[in-house]
């Protein structure tokens, strides 16, 4: 019996110690095969190659922006394994590029729109692109557009296509423009949340959800006037690609269901029927349809196309590398809510906005600055110390020409207010000139709890902007006189750099949004056109003949550094991995929650003056 003991002892203690050299040899196996990985992501690039009479996939993915987010391609990277829908983004400037190159490229005969993908873009960002497309089209080769559906913004690109199918049972969903918000007046009521509003200016409607049940008269006469010009720029380019008749597009809306009642309520057959559309197509069809443009891919699978983004690698995109040998205009994008400080990702921070510019003020070989704006405004003293850098670097010789993108309104106009030259576009959003100041108190709320705040001071004002106590009377008054010497700033901000009387900038101001046109007409702004076109202009103010155009990026910390570069390499992970290992043996190889859009949103108000000039309804365009 003891032997037996002994003999099972010895046996299960050599297979524990198996178990145990297995067990390190499998970790250190999974260790070093990870390192290799993440060496081969670093350092390996796969060759993409064009073939020759292929398609150019054009398929932009989430929102359209025009400065990318740090960590962003991670963000893509989890989302495209997992299946879980991200916050994607795609480049302007990417999309530009790519159909640029691609029309002087003579192994791509055709160009494929797909705009399945794409979530959320500005106006002026679509025809931009739109505008693009035609480029290409007059080097006679052909755009087809092919989608399950198109949502609005979706079907403006569409269009510009030559001929542009529709799944049999897909829809196109062309309904208008609107602003829609949620009003929460009865709510806070109830919930004892008491919001000191602070504002000047009868069409400053930021504020309005806080302090109403529905929109104003001012808010819906001053909404009504930029969504009726917007539409009919939306409406006209449709027409022109499709050429359809004038009113065509507001005659199928406002006769749907009589429409819609006569094709039994297909809904494709609709489009197709009001030549929204050239064709209907199943997927295979669709695909059939381009196999016999480009033909087959080499893998025997699909058309034979290149997808957009595969495409960019094997080129430089524009503005990204400076020619050192010619002197240079200097591009800077700003992009997002203004915040005092340092910012974050999607922000436009004060602190590090104003490095930037001074870098370039600061640079001998830059001659001239172009402020690509895309804002709804925000910090009121973040935005006087943005636009002091831009006065700096125009006193110091260089010349500053502004580039509004699809809304550049408030704090954004702030900022713009004092360039040598403003450029906008018909579907620019801006104006906006006001300001406001939002504090929340909740005594009522605490006290509903059983809560109550109580305590002594020096001083009446002691107790200063206190959350669990009613705002003192004087300091009621002080913040209120607080925002008018703002919006009197903000006016004369405006005068000065425009050269107008304070009571010609009254009279637009108001907090009264525009329309690009509009703004053009009111002398808010200098010229309609593009970037390219504000480039130009600020070459030419600075007696430039030849010139390098080039992208000045913020200087990141080491960890945003670190991030960037993670995210970016990550990204190209399944691709390493599928080159490296399955490539040679198999051939080639095989979306975080939904960003939550909310009709009540706030900006970030950190103003250290509680001062904001920010247009929210100029950033809520719905049916784009």
């Amino acid at each position: 019996m003891k032997k037996i003991l002994i003999f099972f002892g010895v046996l299960f203690h050599w297979l524990w110690k198996l178990l145990t050299i297995g067990r390190l040899l499998l970790t250190n196996l999974v260790f070093f095969l990870l390192l290799f990985l993440v060496i081969a992501v670093f350092v390996h690039h796969p060759r993409v190659t064009v073939p020759d009479h292929c398609a150019l996939l054009l398929e932009p993915a989430g929102d359209i922006v025009e400065k990318r987010s740090i960590i962003n391609p991670l963000a893509e990277i989890i989302g495209e394994e997992t299946g879980t829908p991200v916050y994607e983004e795609t480049l302007l400037q990417d999309i530009l590029d790519s159909i640029s190159r691609a029309a002087d490229d003579e192994r791509i005969s055709l160009l494929v729109l797909s705009p399945g993908k794409l979530r959320h873009a500005g106006l002026d960002q679509l025809l931009t692109i739109g505008r693009a497309i035609d480029e290409f089209k007059l080097t006679g080769k052909p755009v087809v557009a092919v989608g399950d559906a198109y949502s609005q913004a979706q079907y403006l690109l569409a269009s510009h296509a030559d001929n542009i199918f529709l799944h049999p049972m897909g829809l196109t969903e062309v309904r208008g423009f609107g602003v829609f918000r949620i009003y929460a007046r009865d709510l806070l009521d109830k919930l004892d949340v008491n919001f000191h509003v602070f504002r000047v200016g009868a069409y400053k409607s930021a504020v309005e959800p806080l302090v109403r049940n529905s929109m104003s008269p001012e808010a819906r006469e001053a909404n009504l006037h930029w969504l009726r010009r917007l539409w009919r720029l939306y409406c006209d380019d449709v027409r022109q690609q499709r050429r359809l008749e004038e009113g065509a597009i507001d005659d199928l809306i406002d006769n749907v269901e009589s429409r819609l009642r006569a094709v039994d309520g297909d809904m494709a057959r609709l489009a197709l029927d009001a030549r929204l559309v050239t064709g209907l197509k199943s997927r295979a069809e669709m695909d059939d349809f381009l196999q016999g443009l480009v033909g087959r891919n080499g893998d025997e699978k699909g058309y034979n196309h290149i997808h957009f983004k595969d495409y960019l690698t094997t080129f430089t995109p524009s503005y990204t590398r400076g020619n050192d040998s010619l002197p240079q205009v200097g591009i800077i994008v700003a992009e997002g809510d203004i915040i005092h400080g340092r910012g974050a990702p999607g922000f436009i921070g004060s602190d590090s906005l104003s490095r930037t510019i001074r870098r370039v003020r600061q640079d001998k070989n830059i001659k001239a600055l172009v402020l690509r704006l895309n804002t709804g405004g925000g910090s009121a003293v973040a935005s006087e110390i943005i636009r002091d850098q831009l006065a700096q670097t125009r006193r110091s010789g260089k010349p500053v020409v502004v580039s509004m993108g699809s809304v550049a309104a408030s704090g954004g106009y702030w900022i713009a207010a004092d360039a040598d030259q403003i450029w906008a576009s018909p579907a620019t959003l801006t104006g906006s000139i006001g300001i406001f100041g939002a504090i929340p108190t909740f005594e009522g709320t605490l006290s509903r709890l059983g809560l109550h705040g109580d305590g002594v001071g020096t001083t009446r004002l002691a107790a200063g902007i206190n959350p669990g106590r009613p705002l003192a009377p004087e300091m009621e008054k002080s913040i209120q006189l607080s925002v008018e010497n703002g919006y009197t700033r903000f006016l004369e901000v405006v005068a000065r750099g425009r050269s107008m009387s304070v009571e010609e900038v009254r009279r637009i101001a108001g907090g009264r949004v525009w329309d690009g046109v509009s703004a053009m007409d009111l002398g808010l702004v200098d010229r309609l056109g593009s970037l390219d076109e504000a480039i130009r202009a600020a070459a030419e103010l600075a007696g430039l003949d030849e010139y390098s155009p080039v992208y000045v990026t913020p200087a990141l910390s080491s960890t945003e550094e670190l991030l960037r570069k993670f995210g970016a390499s990550v990204a190209r992970l399944p691709a390493v991995v599928t080159e490296i290992f399955f490539r040679p043996f198999f051939g080639t190889g095989g979306n975080l929650l939904e960003r939550m859009r909310s009709s009540l949103r706030l900006p970030l108000l950190n103003d250290p003056v509680h001062l904001h000039a920010h247009s929210l309804l100029a950033g809520e365009l719905l049916g784009l």
